[in-house]
């Protein structure tokens, strides 16, 4: 099951223009750009066969060639980071399963889409994504960001067999309050990270644009709208902090991150 992993990364970004050109500093105090530390978690994943950037962008794509990444030029009328996996596969044959690994997620342990690429073993799946488990501190940040006006990270819902009920920068479901560090948590963190059936990922740019994908901004709910499953695999952070960078705030808590866990 040849696998290509896409790390689709735009200039463009509404609430953070230029972010992956960001600049963040780890342990080291040495400072690598978001799409760099993107690419260096991409190159850790197992069962990756082949790892591209696909970007717009020719300021990007002068930087990932800087570091060394395979760069594919996508158009710039993609609407968001699937479509341009489903453009950049369109340079490759044979592979299988398309990875979509996005440039904004740099703490992404390789076994996060180790666990997905294996749930693609089942030939009834379209389309696997992670879901970790909050932690009192992960809920708390989520709810801080909602209740300063921020859009921070995507929350999942799902079934008892892992099939996505939905996906919501809202965090879900409700609560109403917050959580001490010794309970368990009902809230899961979706992780942005996609693993497609090839077919499927072909059929996505030929769908309009769903009323749930336009209100909240969320790539993968097209699917969900044209009655393709999503299917959520829990995964284990195995004691690693785990955020994204949505916001500039973000860049603080990722360098935190970075020095806490001794990454250069």
């Amino acid at each position: 099951m040849p696998v290509l992993l896409v790390i689709p990364a735009r200039y463009a970004s509404s609430r953070f223009p230029g972010k992956a050109l960001a600049e963040l500093r780890g342990a080291t105090g040495e400072a690598r750009s978001l799409i760099m530390r993107t690419w260096e978690a991409a190159q850790q994943v197992k069962s990756a066969d082949r790892i591209v950037v696909a970007t717009d962008d020719i300021r990007i794509k002068d930087a990932a060639e800087g570091f060394g990444a395979e760069v594919i030029m996508t158009s710039p009328n993609c609407r968001n980071g699937t479509e341009r996996c489903a453009e950049a596969l369109d340079h490759f044959e044979g592979f299988d399963v398309v990875v979509n690994l996005q440039g904004d997620a740099p703490l992404t342990p390789p076994w996060f889409i180790d666990d997905v690429v294996a749930a693609m073993q089942n030939p009834d799946i379209a389309m696997a994504t992670p879901v970790l488990r909050c932690d009192a501190t992960a809920l708390n940040g989520f709810q801080e960001d909602r209740e300063n006006g921020r859009v921070g990270g995507t929350t999942a819902v799902f079934d008892a067999s892992g099939k996505a009920l939905y996906f919501s920068k809202e965090v879900l479901p409700y609560t109403g309050r917050r959580f001490e560090p010794h309970e368990d948590v009902p809230v899961f963190h979706h992780v942005g990270v996609y693993a497609y059936r090839a077919s499927a990922l072909r059929r996505y740019p030929d769908w309009s644009e769903g009323k749930l994908e336009h209100w909240e901004g969320l790539e993968q709910l097209r699917f969900m709208e044209n009655n393709v499953p999503v299917q959520c695999v829990e995964v284990d952070a195995k004691g690693r902090a785990f955020w994204e960078l949505n916001n500039p705030v973000d860049i603080a808590r990722i360098e935190k991150i970075l020095r806490d866990q001794g990454m250069p």
